[in-house]
């Protein structure tokens, strides 16, 4: 499992930080907690428009790009990214290759027992068609016998295959669920005619949608709130700290209202192993 930690980190690209922590500020995080000092290390996939991606210049943009900037600066730390498929970032975090998982992770029991998360955004999945919806996807009934991409590993993988489980156990086909290294080929995938649909979440879908790209033919299933996910407890609770001042001050629900995002836990509560 190490070695494959360090395969995938060796093959991403380390982006630079957006903007230096004020001068004059002492972080509020020891440098111990973290993996550079003086600098929030976070991993994010930017394929998912508009919450996270790269635009034509090779910048990093997008409401979790903005988001994770915001707290560096109010930790007084130097925000920094590391840009790694989703499969590999919760091993990445446990071995200390990042501080911080700010890609929008969904939030499960199961994940809140390994590290410590904050959930902070509702979301929930959706389904893309292609352009003309040519298959007729109206509801889930209409995924039997489809094929549906999806990144490999996440949330919405374990969304669609419970909806495949509910068709089968109601007599109907299967769907046939290719998974991808990330959300950006799977939607390749799609306008090359190679799957019928892709499950994503709603934001990303409704941006597709609104692109004129990929109808999004259905959305708000399986409504999870998102999280930001952390090793390190005193870390989670500045960043806790810092959200709790962004809600305070208006910041935070501009920003997410911008995006059209609901925020999910107004106490930004830390769940986690102590």
């Amino acid at each position: 499992m190490r070695r494959l930690i360090l395969a995938a980190v060796a093959a991403v690209i380390a982006t630079p930080a957006f903007a230096q922590a004020p001068q004059n500020c002492t972080p509020r995080v020891p440098a111990g907690e973290l993996v550079k000092p003086g600098t929030l290390v976070m991993s994010t996939n930017p394929t998912l428009p508009p919450l996270q991606f790269v635009n034509a210049q090779g910048q990093l943009q997008g409401m979790r790009i903005e988001l994770g900037n915001e707290i560096a600066r109010r930790l007084c730390l130097t925000p920094e990214y590391v840009r790694i498929e989703f499969s590999a970032m919760i091993p990445g975090l446990a071995a200390r290759r990042w501080d911080m998982i700010n890609t929008g992770i969904f939030y499960t029991e199961e994940r809140a027992r390994m590290m410590q998360m904050i959930r902070y955004e509702n979301n929930a999945v959706a389904i893309s068609a292609a352009r003309g919806n040519p298959k007729s996807i109206r509801t889930e009934d209409d995924l039997a016998g489809k094929t549906v991409g999806v990144e490999l590993g996440g949330f919405e993988e374990r969304s669609l295959r419970a909806i495949s489980q509910r068709l089968t156990q109601a007599g109907k086909p299967a769907i046939n669920i290719r998974t991808f290294d990330n959300f950006a080929v799977a939607f390749q995938a799609l306008r090359a005619g190679q799957v019928d649909a892709v499950t994503s979440i709603d934001a990303v879908a409704a941006e597709y949608d609104r692109r004129g790209e990929f109808p999004r033919v259905l959305h708000g299933l399986n409504a999870t709130p998102a999280a930001l996910a952390f090793r390190s407890r005193k870390l989670a609770e500045e960043t806790s700290w810092a959200l709790q001042q962004m809600l305070a001050d208006g910041s935070l629900e501009r920003l997410f209202d911008q995006y059209g995002v609901g925020i999910a836990d107004r106490a930004f509560a830390i769940v986690g192993p102590q």
